[in-house]
């Protein structure tokens, strides 16, 4: 009879280990920004300077320059911060896996004494003998989960770590572009050196020229003195432009796992800008908050955040488990013997009868999962703005490097036509350092704007969150 009573009590504890988990089962609200139609469509930003395309998997392939391909093969590699987002992924992979493995339990205990008890503990006046004692068993239980508090914290374990691989993704995007960024100043740099150098070198030629008319007494003393300092004021631009170089490159070291002196030298041989030979593909809205790991990682934990309402509502239920001990104690001479010998089978019920505390639990998760709610949209309105304005400005300063570079050429050929007057005698050397000014301001202008076209592609290229699919 007692037997019968048993397993009726175990197939009732399995039959009811199907209920339903307690507390909301997880969806994107219907209501969240991230539906919004006008979150989803094409961005209005960039013009003829980008395309509806799919951004590719590795951006930075666009630029077609293998160097910074393999530069950015080591820092994903090597990169400290990325170290950091692995081994917080891992962490992560194991509390899941611990959440999984919750529902079961088990106990294995040996214990030997040398040990005489006390004999007025037992109410006695005689002293007992002494003696060894053994204690060994084995005890398993099952968690029957009746109203899902452990699938919902596998839920919300799953949740964490998936936002964890949205942090991972978040990292190599960051050092991926922040990767590129070093490179790119390190070559604009080199750019604006080499500008700054011809310049000297156009304004010696002119020096050169203005002294010999000086010699010849066409000239007057103070233009030879005015074209000096000149080329003394473009010498000064040398020094922090090659301070702005080493910099960069010491920074670049460091993003791929070196210290700074251990920075390439042959890094600064480089002096041609970043290219990109066609429009920049961008998708629209609804790839782009699909691919941004921090719009996944707010995704994430607006999903676990949900998970932890149920784990908070199940424990207004009891919390029933399956358990079996079977094991021996008392002398260690008659150990594992009949005497010894002990099992126990049966279910353990656990309630928290404090209703009131479980409630306020409850409150508390669900107005946790208001605030994820509240910081997923913050994060996709936050992707949505970065796109449209790195696009806004990536556009105004490809036309203002267009407008510059026409009047580039233009100063370069004022200046060609002047040095030959000038030669000639036609002109003063006033007009001529004028027109030698233009063009220098004229070149080092175009050299500042490629290096922020550069910069505003790569803010283009972190705000869309490309990298990997």
């Amino acid at each position: 009879m007692v037997k019968a009573r048993c397993i009726f009590i175990l197939w009732a504890s399995l039959l009811a280990a199907g209920c339903a988990a307690v507390g909301p089962d997880y969806r994107v609200p219907s209501g969240a920004v991230v539906n919004a139609p006008a979150a989803q469509g094409p961005f209005l930003s960039g013009g003829e300077a980008v395309t509806a395309e799919p951004l590719p998997d590795h951006w930075w392939k666009l630029y077609d320059d293998p160097r910074l391909d393999g530069l950015i093969e080591q820092a994903l590699a090597k990169n400290t911060d990325l170290r950091v987002a692995e081994a917080n992924l891992k962490r992560s992979d194991a509390l899941l896996a611990e959440a999984r493995s919750s529902r079961f339990g088990g106990l294995a205990d040996v214990e030997v004494n040398y040990v005489q008890q006390s004999a007025e503990a037992a109410l006695q006046h005689v002293q007992p003998p002494e003696r060894y004692t053994a204690n060994a068993g084995v005890g398993v239980s099952y968690d029957l989960d009746l109203f899902g508090r452990i699938r919902r914290g596998i839920e919300a374990a799953s949740a964490d770590q998936e936002g964890m691989v949205a942090a991972r993704d978040l990292a190599r995007v960051s050092v991926a572009a922040e990767t590129t960024r070093a490179y790119a100043d390190i070559c604009n740099s080199g750019r604006q050196l080499d500008v700054v150098r011809r310049s000297i070198a156009i304004q010696q030629q002119s020096l050169t020229l203005t002294r010999e008319l000086v010699r010849n007494g066409r000239s007057p003393l103070f233009e030879q003195q005015r074209q000096q300092g000149t080329v003394e004021s473009s010498q000064a631009r040398l020094a922090p432009l090659a301070a702005r170089q080493r910099n960069a490159a010491f920074r670049l070291a460091t993003l791929v796992g070196r210290p700074p002196r251990d920075y390439d030298p042959a890094w600064l041989i480089c002096a041609t800008p970043l290219e990109l030979k066609h429009p920049i593909p961008t998708g629209d809205g609804e790839a782009l908050l699909k691919r941004r790991p921090d719009v996944r990682a707010a995704e994430r934990r607006l999903a676990a955040a949900t998970a932890r309402i149920g784990v908070a509502t199940a424990a207004l239920y009891p919390d029933i488990k399956l358990g079996a001990t079977i094991g021996s104690t008392g002398a260690a001479v008659d150990f594992l013997s009949a005497l010894t010998n002990r099992f126990g089978i049966g279910p353990a019920i656990s309630w928290d009868l404090n209703r009131s505390a479980v409630r306020d639990r409850i409150v508390a998760s669900q107005a946790g999962a208001k605030a994820s709610l509240a910081s997923f949209d913050g994060t996709v309105l936050l992707a949505l703005r970065e796109t449209e304005t790195s696009l806004d400005t990536y556009a105004a300063a490809l036309d203002r490097l267009a407008r510059l570079e026409q009047s580039e050429q233009e100063a370069a050929q004022v200046l060609a036509r002047t040095r030959e007057l000038r030669k000639g005698g036609r002109i003063g050397g006033l007009v001529a350092l004028d027109a030698e000014r233009n063009w220098i301001a004229a070149t080092a202008a175009t050299a500042t704007a490629e290096a922020d076209v550069n910069s505003d592609q790569i803010d283009v290229f972190l705000a869309l969150g490309g990298g990997w699919s």
